[in-house]
């Protein structure tokens, strides 16, 4: 009888756990995940597409997410002469930068979510980003707004870029003078989930 208790609660509870986190799928289609790469004077920047995606969510607050990004959609959008476009774009693409033949995914993993105290909807995440089947740690702010389970998250994320094996015309490699091309990449997040 006391077994079948305590069973009985045991189950409850980790039906009540169950229905208290989901994971919430992107819209891939209505997201977007846009890049910058800089030099001294100028920069570029562009769209990568997001092949899949999740937020965990536990109690209306997120506690965990992974993604998978397609490189192979890799593309810029701020260069009108479609030729130097797609030489940007196929160098982007080879050995020197992202090598996406061998390397198609890139991968980044939720680890860890902070809320704001004064602003809930502010988060300090730490992820694990894969890329070139290279993982590292990275930490970087967002705004998410859950509504039940629909959410909206936009972030900004910086990364060094030579951390993955990405090292060309890096200046803490190899001197480049005034062609050098920054460490720093930046990928702008704007996520909507899945209706």
């Amino acid at each position: 009888m006391t077994k079948n208790i305590l069973f009985s609660l045991v189950l409850s509870f980790f039906t009540i756990v169950s229905f208290s986190q989901e994971m919430v799928e992107v819209n891939t289609d209505a997201s977007r995940l846009i890049w910058v790469g800089s030099k001294l004077t100028s920069s570029h920047q562009g769209e990568i597409n997001l092949k899949s995606g999740a937020l965990e969510i536990k109690d209306g607050k997120l506690v965990g997410g992974t993604f998978v990004i397609d490189m192979t959609s890799l593309k810029n959008t701020d260069i009108e002469d479609e030729k130097s476009r797609n030489k940007l774009e196929k160098h982007l693409k080879d050995e020197d930068f992202f090598g996406v033949e061998k390397h198609p995914e890139s991968r980044l993993k939720i680890t860890k979510a902070i809320p704001n105290k004064i602003n809930p909807e502010k988060y300090k995440i730490t992820a694990d980003l894969k890329i070139k089947e290279i993982t590292h740690s990275i930490t970087f702010g967002a705004n998410i707004r859950i509504d039940n389970d629909a959410f909206l998250a936009t972030s900004t994320i910086k990364f060094d870029r030579t951390k993955w094996d990405i090292k060309y015309k890096s200046s803490s490699f190899f001197d480049v003078g005034d062609k050098m091309i920054l460490d720093e990449i930046e990928l702008k997040l704007f996520l909507l989930s899945e209706k």
